[in-house]
């Protein structure tokens, strides 16, 4: 429970944040269509991911108690 709440869901969210910022940066001046939808892609899955971990957290913390 500790890894997640002090490694997992930081690095997931910030992968996530990471992500959306190139994803942008590349819309905002104008590069390739297929980055960025490649790009919104992956954020979409990093965010599916990061909201697991956050599940998977919650479920552990109600557990221990």
């Amino acid at each position: 429970m500790d890894f997640l709440t002090k490694y997992a869901i930081p690095v997931a969210l910030a992968a996530v944040t990471i992500v959306l910022g190139l994803g942008l940066w590349n819309m905002l001046r104008g590069g390739s269509p297929n980055l960025s939808q490649t790009l919104m892609r992956w954020r979409v899955i990093l965010q599916f991911v990061a909201l697991c971990i956050v599940m998977l957290a919650i479920y552990l913390a109600g557990r221990g108690s």
